[in-house]
């Protein structure tokens, strides 16, 4: 990996590509510490210590890179974009209008992106305008005695003007994201989400080793680092793993050409549906812990939620979580990838899978060895997703949003491979000698 960097940095356009998506980085980071109007920074520094950032909060707190707490202009970070592109893509689904956009090819997803853009700019008007009703009430920060004064002013026009700046900051880190896939190297919006997850590591780490008693706290920032190197090995290990299946494209004579005769593979990777399960999966488990902070009951329903759904070391939660993580992973690799279209793609150009006769049969044995794969690939996420929250829940508090928990290492890993990938296939292009040798 760092052999690739190197080599990128000697080549000039991609020392360009690479300059300029740090360029970006910096701007986005910077806007990450510019406090939103009408916020007090000094009172919101001194609650942020005393905060419970768990469950969907702690999810939101991590995509922003630690901005939401702080109530700057990029609060909100690339939350909104991320909830946009789910919701369009569990849509095309169930829409024929946009499952046809889809078809269509570049000018179909051209137009899925901008239906994606203004879902963005709602969702963000919608997530804004909860953070700052959350932050004036003083429910953001439950434990701080002076968590309602962290926005002096309560009047509308301050919290229009608040709401607007997150929902502007928004809008900027989509357009940062984008300027870094058209002019820089990677994905752009990935590229932010792994910005925004490294960022919390080093305050997180530190947090461990100053609450550690062992040697002062270096034996459990030792454990906790060596902990962290074999998790993110498992997850390159299995994310790099897949199941090929053998393609053949029949010989065909079109005029005095030949055309296929060819063969091929199409990989299925083992874990086919990313981190969206572990996303959804925490995302829908806030929700009962929500409702009862919104309520202010104090019931007995309320309690039992109070006593088993909020603790992230609590079985009900765990095997609560885990379930959900199984049933979303199958859910969204059931709508991502559709065996009956691969096979008809197959059978129209004249693809067939050796000993399985072309359409039906092969939908089939697609569906079945998707879902043969689909069963460890679910049980490895829910274990990457809890393993690292059981194994630390002693080193400084751990849950499942922590720097070496599922989701964040995930998402690193992944953005990792693929960005060090594409620097590769760069290079390759730039510097290839083919048959000269």
């Amino acid at each position: 990996m760092f052999t690739a960097f190197a080599r990128a940095f000697k080549t000039p356009d991609l020392r360009k590509k690479l300059l300029f998506t740090l360029g970006i980085i910096v701007i986005y980071r910077l806007g990450a510490h510019v406090p939103a109007p009408g916020v007090d920074y000094a009172k919101v520094q001194q609650c942020i210590d005393q905060a419970d950032s768990g469950g969907l909060l702690g999810l939101m707190q991590m995509f922003s890179g630690g901005a939401l707490l702080q109530i700057t202009i990029f609060a909100l970070g690339i939350m909104p974009y991320i909830t946009a592109s789910i919701i369009l893509q569990l849509l095309t689904v169930v829409i024929p209008r946009l499952e046809a956009l889809k078809k269509e090819g570049q000018s179909g997803t051209a137009k899925i992106t901008q239906y994606t853009r203004y879902l963005t700019v709602a969702l963000a008007i919608l997530q804004g305008t909860g953070l700052v009703a959350t932050a004036r009430s003083g429910a953001l920060f439950q434990n701080c005695s002076v968590g309602s004064q962290i926005v002096a002013d309560k009047s509308i026009f301050t919290t229009v003007i608040m709401v607007l700046t997150m929902t502007a900051g928004t809008a900027a880190v989509m357009w940062l994201g984008e300027l870094i896939t058209d002019r820089g190297i990677g994905n752009g919006m990935s590229i932010l989400m792994f910005i925004s997850i490294a960022a919390t590591f080093p305050g997180a780490l530190w947090a461990i080793k100053e609450s550690g008693k062992l040697a002062d706290g270096w034996i459990e920032f030792g454990t906790v680092i060596l902990i962290g190197f074999v998790m993110v090995a498992l997850v390159v290990f299995v994310e790099q793993a897949q199941r090929r299946i053998p393609v053949q494209y029949a010989k065909r004579m079109i005029g005095r050409r030949s055309y296929g005769g060819t063969s091929t593979y199409i990989p299925l990777k083992v874990n086919q549906a990313g981190v969206i399960p572990v996303i959804f999966a925490s995302s829908l488990l806030y929700i009962p812990a929500l409702i009862v902070q919104f309520s202010g009951s104090s019931g007995g329903w309320a309690t039992w939620i109070q006593d088993h759904f909020v603790d992230g070391t609590h079985p009900y939660y765990i095997a609560t979580y885990f379930v959900l993580i199984v049933f979303f992973a199958f859910f969204y690799v059931a709508i991502s990838f559709n065996p009956d279209e691969v096979a008809d793609n197959m059978k129209k150009y004249g693809g067939f899978i050796p000993g399985i006769r072309a359409g039906r049969p092969t939908a089939e044995y697609l569906s079945y060895v998707l879902n043969r794969i689909t069963w460890p690939g679910s049980l490895y996420l829910g274990l990457i997703a809890l393993v690292p929250t059981m194994a630390l829940a002693g080193f400084g508090g751990a849950n499942q949003n922590f720097p070496f928990g599922g989701t964040s290492i995930l998402i690193i890993v992944g953005v990792g491979l693929e960005t060090v990938k594409q620097i590769e296939s760069q290079l390759q292009q730039r510097n290839y000698e083919g048959f000269l040798r």
